[in-house]
């Protein structure tokens, strides 16, 4: 790869990163063709975008990137993929359900919405992160829920005093 390739790369992955504030970065090495496709196929279902990538220029996208992101440079070594996502459990779940299979991919770490996430240890929790949109849901119901308690009891003791009246 010549200077001026590697140049664009990293402007690349530069740009990339400024897009999205969901980033996992994995080992996914050791995994044959047939197992990688159908990793690729599951994130492509979820709405991730998987790239292999060089940890060099990887890291240099991180340092040019308006994104502070730590200590996760530190994890890259050996081969690198990344996972891009707008949701940020998606990519967790993923993995998770991949490994029920295979004991790849390894979580090295995540970037979401400005925390770090080191390690493989922190997949289980990174798969029970709940969506934006489930938090609104979740809200929106704890919000609902007392007027329809409300709701609720003037039926009931409308409904008894009718009864009452036909008796």
């Amino acid at each position: 790869m010549t200077r001026e390739e590697k140049s664009i790369a990293i402007e690349d992955l530069t740009a990339q990163l400024a897009g999205t504030n969901i980033i996992y970065v994995s080992d996914i090495s050791g995994l044959d063709a047939e197992a990688t496709s159908n990793l690729r196929r599951a994130c492509f279902k979820a709405g991730i975008k998987l790239e292999v990538v060089k940890n060099t220029l990887l890291a240099k996208a991180m340092e040019a990137s308006d994104n502070d992101y730590g200590d996760l440079p530190s994890v890259l070594t050996g081969n690198s993929a990344i996972l891009i996502a707008d949701v940020a459990n998606a990519p967790g779940k993923v993995i998770k359900d991949f490994r029920k299979k295979a004991a790849k991919p390894v979580l090295k770490g995540a970037y979401i919405n400005s925390e770090i996430y080191i390690g493989d240890d922190q997949l289980d929790a990174l798969a029970t992160i709940k969506s934006k949109e489930e938090l609104i849901g979740e809200l929106i119901g704890l919000l609902q829920s007392p007027a329809q308690r409300i709701i609720s009891a003037l039926q009931n003791k409308f409904a008894g005093s009718e009864e009452e009246v036909e008796a």
